[in-house]
């Protein structure tokens, strides 16, 4: 398989199910972000509950795109980690995985609603900065504009979280005249039916964008892990003619050549020359090559680190206020490159059943500790019908929008600030329970450094003895 050596081969399998086991990690750890509420007002038996957020969440890793998994991959450039020896790849995919599974399962332990996000991301920028500690490490192994802009996503989508929730109880406040969803559910009674339908439906919601963003980042983990250890397989995307980017490559030579050097200042000229040197090294490849299998497998991979270093060096080009070309030759360029990401873009089908499959398991698992967590530990009163509602839609608003644009969130920060924003909501700040708040702070604080060092001190260890 793959043309790997047996013993590769079984380790490249080890790491698939690690990958597996921490998306079955992730959803047992989160449930309690989409269960919570209709648990804990009666609404649905926790068993009907887990399942139904279980189905919802494996719906939402086929319907929520790659636009997640792809900045979770492009955190990373593969391209400057993976050399010719395969171990170096598996100590990069094992270090990141086993520190997030670690952090995952020792908060979810405590019940933390820590974010596996955070957890994830954390170990990829971990491994990113430790590689740079090897000898004859000559390039950045961390794309710190990636990195930043996942980071501010997941910084302001709990203040957004938060503040948004308060919002939308003073407007039920303001406009609802049935005071029962703002009373303390009955402990064996379920609520009025039309209460429940809107947090059946905020539960929903919840499952289904759940999957979509940390689904996705599970399919991102994969696909590091195909990238990293099998790249002549996984650089590209197999149910594409690599041949068929020609066109497009030769849109973007159009529009660099319209480019004159002499209206650049240096290091535009050194982004211009960079651009045409991917451009003249994909021409090479494709040079005389009448079918796909007149195309080398080991140049696969090439092909890719020329799409994306060329993605890179001319949407840095174009950028530039000295650049002084038509909008129609903008647009042709803009049109080519995305043409182009697609070869590069994408998962496989079986990669998306998998994580599916793991997550939705994973839901069905482990619920109980964190949802007790968020149900009656976060705030000093017991949840509401209008606070389980109020903080699941504006969760699943913030999940939805982030996923829309690729952006990985955080669903645990996320519910949990919507949470403790209808506290506040209620009865001000004094309502929060001080030392939960505390402790989850706490959790979330020490996410990232500790899954960073971790991550970076275990890839260190197996680069070592791999």
């Amino acid at each position: 398989m793959f043309g790997l050596e047996p013993h590769v081969l079984l380790l490249l399998l080890a790491c698939l199910v690690a990958a597996c086991a921490f998306e079955f990690v992730n959803g047992f750890h989160d449930t309690a972000n989409a269960v919570a509420t209709v648990i804990y007002t009666n609404t649905l038996r926790p068993w009907v509950a887990v399942v139904w957020s279980a189905f919802w969440n494996f719906i939402g890793v086929f319907a929520g795109g790659i636009g997640v998994a792809m900045g979770i991959v492009y955190l990373l450039p593969v391209e400057s980690l993976v050399d010719q020896n395969v171990y170096h790849g598996i100590a990069m995919v094992g270090a990141l995985i086993l520190s997030a599974i670690i952090w995952n399962v020792g908060t979810w332990y405590y019940g933390l609603p820590s974010s596996s996000s955070h957890a994830l991301i954390g170990s990829i920028l971990g491994v990113g900065i430790a590689f740079t500690f090897l000898p004859d490490t000559a390039s950045a192994a961390v794309n710190w504009a990636k990195a930043g802009e996942t980071m501010l996503a997941l910084i302001i989508s709990p203040i957004f979280g938060f503040s948004l929730t308060i919002i939308m109880m003073f407007l039920l406040k303001r406009f609802v005249r049935s005071k029962a969803i703002f009373k303390e559910p009955h402990k064996r009674k379920p609520p009025p039916l039309w209460i429940r339908l809107i947090l059946i439906t905020t539960c929903t919601l919840v499952s289904f964008f759940h999957g979509s963003n940390d689904g996705q980042k599970g399919v991102g983990l994969i696909m590091l892990i195909l990238i990293g250890i099998v790249p002549t397989f996984f650089a590209l995307n197999q149910d594409l003619n690599p041949l068929d980017m020609r066109d497009s490559l030769v849109k973007i030579e159009q529009v660099l050549q319209k480019v004159n050097p002499q209206d650049l200042d240096a290091d535009d000229r050194q982004l211009l020359a960079e651009a045409q040197t991917q451009t003249n090294d994909l021409d090479r490849i494709f040079a005389s090559k009448t079918s796909v299998d007149q195309l080398p497998r080991n140049t696969r991979f090439e092909i890719r680190r020329d799409i994306l270093l060329l993605n890179n060096r001319a949407a840095k080009l174009m950028g530039s206020k000295r650049i002084s070309i038509s909008t129609a030759d903008r647009t042709m360029y803009e049109g080519a490159i995305k043409e182009m990401k697609s070869f590069t873009d994408y998962a496989p089908s079986w990669v998306l059943l998998i994580v599916s499959l793991s997550l939705g398991l994973g839901t069905m698992i482990g619920w109980q500790r964190i949802v007790k967590t968020i149900g009656e530990r976060i705030g000093k009163e017991h949840l509401t019908y209008a606070q389980g509602a109020s903080s699941e839609l504006v969760a699943a608003l913030m999940i939805g929008v982030s996923t829309n644009y690729g952006l990985p969130t955080s669903t645990t920060h996320v519910l949990s600030s919507a949470i403790a924003g209808s506290m506040v909501a209620n009865r001000g700040v004094k309502n929060l329970n001080p030392q939960m708040v505390r402790n989850i702070a706490l959790a979330w604080v020490l996410t990232l450094p500790v899954t960073m060092f971790l991550a970076g001190g275990l890839f260190l260890l197996f680069r070592a003895v791999l």
